[in-house]
């Protein structure tokens, strides 16, 4: 880690050492660098870096992601064996420059996702997806609710979250199972944009994390003045008879209706109603006075729901991977469809769930 540490140190100098207006004047590099520290992997503050300060550092199952020295380690930039990280990660290091400007990040091209599916990626974007690619997937639930009864409360089941910003996960859809695939299903694979924007460094500022082909996407789709109205089918798949919106429209739509029938679902199937607070974990809570909705003093761990059955927890599963995956309609938004069809399907199978005029691309 001396290797790193001496990098980070002097990076740190560089830019502390230098008054910020003769660096503008005289280093091209100034911008990036102030890019960076408004990014979400510059903030310091920001609980990604900060929810293990009372701790003193970062546990290793974390590092990889949550400390930029843990980065290097994982990528054994810092001299270690590539692949692991060997122990806790100190606290207040983000993810900063030398974290992704190495030669190991460069060498990079074999990702190993959490279904153990290895994909190659040979662009600059295959660092990225050492993060981006969720801790869960298909086969760790399916580990979870192995033997049980699909409709049987299981006490002893837990909510498995995904984790959040699963992007690359997505974009790798079926091949790597990063959402919950149901058996007997087909799902797509890689989802391919135009050569010139088929990596996450070509849409996104690597150094903000904003997204910045906006003026090229809409050039192409025409009627579409932002990415979120773009849309690739003519297909109604959330029925609601708009075919005009964009296809995170039908995400959405679908996303939304996926709640409601885990709601309806745990209500009449398990009589214990469920309500879902995206910011609170475990993210679903026991709805005490059954008003569809998270009060603030049901929103605490002791009250995390505990009556999950196989069939309930796949669902929320897949609702929680759409909820943390904000760009899965530019990411692989036909996979997206597919698991909240596919979700909505199997819970109408014992709730009365409406799917008349949907569609599953």
């Amino acid at each position: 880690m001396f290797y790193a540490r001496t990098v980070l140190s002097l990076v740190s100098l560089m830019f502390v050492a230098v008054p910020l207006a003769h660096a503008q004047e005289t280093s091209p590099v100034t911008a990036i660098v102030e890019s960076w520290m408004a990014s979400p992997h510059g903030d310091r503050k920001a609980e990604a870096f900060v929810h293990w300060n009372t701790e003193g550092e970062v546990p290793g199952e974390c590092a990889t992601c949550h400390s930029g020295l843990g980065l290097l380690d994982f990528l054994g930039a810092d001299g270690s064996t590539a692949g692991k990280v060997d122990g806790p990660a100190p606290i207040g290091s983000p993810i900063d420059c030398v974290a992704c400007h190495n030669q190991a990040a460069k060498d990079l091209q074999q990702i190993t996702f959490p279904s153990g599916e290895v994909m190659t990626e040979t662009s600059a974007s295959a660092v990225c997806m050492v993060c981006h690619q969720g801790r869960e997937s298909t086969d760790s639930v399916n580990a979870a609710i192995a033997g049980g009864e699909a409709d049987t409360t299981n006490g002893d089941l837990g909510f498995i979250n995904v984790h959040y910003a699963a992007s690359a996960a997505t974009m790798f859809g079926g091949s790597v199972r990063g959402g919950y695939q149901y058996e007997g299903k087909t799902y797509f694979q890689r989802f391919a944009h135009v050569p010139d924007f088929n990596t996450c460094a070509t849409c996104h500022d690597p150094h903000t994390t904003k997204v910045v082909a906006v003026d090229k996407c809409v050039t192409c789709h025409k009627g579409a003045e932002t990415i979120s109205a773009i849309r690739i089918t003519p297909a109604d798949m959330d029925g609601d008879g708009d075919v005009k919106e964009g296809i995170s429209g039908e995400i959405s739509t679908l996303h939304e209706k996926l709640g409601e029938a885990i709601q309806l679902y745990a209500k009449d199937v398990t009589g214990k109603p469920v309500a879902y607070d995206t910011h609170a974990y475990p993210y679903f809570f026991n709805d005490l006075n059954a008003n569809g909705a998270v009060d603030p003093e049901e929103a605490k761990f002791p009250n995390s729901y505990k009556s999950w059955t196989p069939r309930l927890l796949r669902a929320a599963y897949n609702y929680q991977f759409l909820a943390k995956e904000p760009g899965a309609y530019a990411h692989n938004p036909k996979y997206a469809i597919q698991l909240a069809y596919d979700s909505l399907e199997d819970l109408a199978s014992k709730a009365t769930v409406d799917m008349g005029a949907m569609s599953r691309p």
